[in-house]
């Protein structure tokens, strides 16, 4: 028995250090549905009218770069501060994100088409096309009300991240001490109301108790949409060995995020040191409107972004694949997809993935430490389908 696992610790090892043929590569990823959980270009197209079909300069996502990483679809994000504003506020914002959405994808009908099931991804790849979806970031979003709840959902809203960095009145957040002890009975019910729509619960952002509580109550497997391995990077965002085997036990999906400082200890550390590049985007932030024209917002955080990476530089790919073979070894490699937190993580991104067009390098990646072709058209996207689909079969249920 001990030679026999010796043999396969030698197998994989040398399979690790097998140099990848890029054909391979590239094979695979025309077979691929390759679908990303969470994207927050979002703010720049409402905000600074960012056109997806142009190749730009900046940002990690565009239509361009989309294609070069093969990308069949792409969940952006509905993002609202709740520091900044008051729920009712962002519901208005929330509203105003959804049309940018729209209408975003209604201006590249050639490249893009608006999608909210896992058979219209499948049928826009097909045609050729990048399938558009959201996901709500923060249940504040919903100013505890299920009216608005359901008006997303008819909207094309597809998931919602039950917290944000704070608490809402009805679920702890995983940044500040708990309030709530998880989940409150309204709580439960939104959690309900989602399996009834057909929306994935998404536990991403929240406090442990509530990640457990929304396991307990929903009907249907919920998801991650961009969290790591905790075991690996200590940020509560992050998801326990404990956690990761309670969401697979359910169906569900882990998506990775590849934001640096959720991938190496070390690298948050640094960048926590760094306060006055901190204080200097803080400042910008503050003095953005609510509403209106923010344009400026953006160049000006991109550019105290360059001097943060400047200052710290990036972590080696290498950190992003032990978060994701790490996941795959406890939760199972059904359970595992991908969440980059592209345009949401001021270009804190791994070398070699600093943009979506990279994608084939985490696939070249992943078949250097020995993953099956099979087991990675899972992670790039099979799995976030038969998720979606056992969603929508409970919510057919219910009707």
């Amino acid at each position: 028995m001990f030679r026999l696992a010796c043999f396969a610790l030698l197998t994989y090892s040398l399979a690790a250090q097998t140099k990848v043929d890029p054909a391979r590569v590239t094979r695979l990823m025309q077979r691929a549905t390759v679908i990303d959980l969470h994207d927050d270009t979002t703010q720049m197209i409402v905000d600074e009218g960012y056109d997806l079909g142009k190749l730009h300069d900046y940002g990690q996502v565009d239509i361009p770069r989309m294609r070069k990483g093969s990308v069949g679809g792409i969940f952006m994000s509905i993002w609202t501060d709740s520091d900044r504003f008051t729920p009712t506020e962002a519901v208005r914002r929330t509203l105003i994100q959804i049309d940018g959405v729209r209408r975003e994808t209604a201006r590249h009908p050639g490249d893009l088409e608006l999608a909210t099931t896992a058979d219209e991804i499948v049928a826009a790849r097909k045609r050729g096309h990048i399938a558009i979806l959201m996901g709500v970031e923060g249940g504040h979003a919903i100013d505890s009300d299920l009216a608005v709840l359901r008006t997303y959902a008819q909207l094309g809203v597809r998931y919602l991240t039950l917290t944000h960095t704070n608490h809402t009145p009805w679920a702890d957040s995983s940044a500040p001490p708990p309030q709530h002890n998880g989940l409150t009975e309204f709580g439960r019910q939104v959690v309900r109301e989602m399996n009834r729509l057909g929306m994935m619960v998404d536990i991403s952002h929240v406090a442990d108790k509530t990640f457990f509580d929304a396991l307990e109550t929903s009907a249907a497997p919920v998801i991650a949409s961009h969290s790591s391995s905790r075991a690996i990077a200590s940020a509560p965002r992050n998801m326990t060995d404990a956690m990761l085997k309670a969401l697979a036990g359910k169906g569900g999906v882990v998506h990775i995020n590849y934001y640096e400082g959720f991938l190496d200890n070390d690298y948050a550390a640094r960048e926590k040191a760094l306060t006055e590049l901190q204080k200097q985007q803080d400042a910008v932030e503050d003095h953005t409107p609510k509403f209106g024209d923010r344009s400026g917002n953006g160049p000006a955080v991109r550019k105290i972004g360059a001097a943060r990476i400047e200052k710290l530089g990036r972590v080696p790919l290498s950190k992003l694949l032990d978060h994701f073979e790490h996941a795959v070894k406890v939760a199972g490699v059904d359970h595992v997809g991908l969440g980059s937190d592209f345009d949401g993580a001021d270009d804190e991104f791994p070398a070699g993935m600093e943009d979506i067009s990279k994608l084939p390098n985490l696939v070249g990646g992943l078949m250097e430490r020995g993953f099956s072709d099979e087991d990675i058209l899972k992670i790039l996207g099979g799995n976030t389908l038969r998720v979606m689909r056992e969603v929508e079969a409970v919510a057919r249920k219910a009707k």
